[in-house]
This record gives C-alpha cells, sequence and structure tokens, in this order.
C-alpha cells in the first residue's frame, strides 16, 4: 500500500462575484462523496480529504477579505489552491504538510507590502488553519494588475 497520497482543492473570489471552491477537473459541484479511490472508493467524486481542503482554502479566503477590508486593501481577486499530503507515520494515515498557495491580484505595485502583510495576517488567524496539527506552508504569489483610465 502507498505511503503517500496528495489532494488539492482551490477557492476563488472576484469582486462583486460569488466565491467558490472546487477540486479537480472532472468532479461535478454537487456534494456527493466517498472514501478515496485509493482506499476501496469511487473515483470522480468528493471526499473527506477534499472536504478538508476545501475548508483550509474557503476559510482562507473568507479570512482574506476580512483582513483586506480592515486594512484597506483594495484588490482585484485571490485564487487559494491548497495542496495536502497524507503519510502513513506510526499512529496511522494523517494529513502531515498543507500547502496555501495563494495568487493575489492587487490594482498597483504600491499595495504590494500590505498584501504581504495581510496575507501573512490571514495565515495566522484562519480559524481552519489554526486548528491543523499538520505543517502548514503559505507560499503567496502577488500579481500587479494596474488599472487603466478609459
Amino acid at each position: 500500500m502507498e505511503k503517500q497520497f496528495r489532494y488539492s482543492a482551490s477557492a476563488q473570489f472576484h469582486q462583486n462575484e460569488r466565491t467558490f471552491v472546487s477540486i479537480e477537473q472532472g468532479v461535478p459541484r454537487i456534494i456527493d462523496f466517498s472514501a478515496p479511490p485509493e482506499f476501496g472508493g469511487e473515483p470522480g467524486i468528493w471526499t473527506p480529504e477534499h472536504f478538508l481542503l476545501a475548508a483550509v482554502s474557503s476559510c482562507f479566503v473568507e479570512t482574506f477579505k476580512a483582513i483586506a477590508r480592515a486594512s484597506k486593501l483594495e484588490f482585484q481577486g485571490i485564487e487559494v489552491r491548497v495542496d495536502g499530503l497524507i503519510e502513513k507515520d506510526e499512529g496511522g494515515l494523517r494529513f502531515t504538510r498543507i500547502s496555501i498557495r495563494p495568487s493575489l491580484i492587487i490594482y498597483q505595485d504600491e499595495s504590494h507590502e500590505l498584501a504581504e502583510r495581510v496575507l501573512s495576517k490571514t495565515e495566522r488567524s484562519c480559524l481552519v488553519v489554526r486548528s491543523l496539527s499538520s505543517q502548514v506552508e503559505l507560499e503567496a504569489k502577488i500579481l500587479v494588475e494596474n488599472l487603466v483610465s478609459a
């Protein structure tokens, strides 16, 4: 039996749109779920592992939105990909590492430092992230999309 398994989830928010979470391509948005195929479950649908990663990514997005608003950080959008590594240790299988990879689009380069502080504070403040016993890594990417005046 394998000793490592990888899962991913992503949450997105763009101004004036709904926030949503998704997992691998080909999995429908309805919430049917099963154990992962590696553990005898049905392939192509949500798993408890996906739910955990979706909880991390969606909590990160919502926490970021609140902190950005309080910090007066203007941004175009954010996508937060979360990858989890499951490994077998002395107690059995568990998530040993969660990588949070936000891609943030800001409007001006002058906001870059504030954006970094908001992302860092989000990692420290996110309830779901704070509840994890696995190692958590933040690998943020900040992009600038300058507003063009018409």
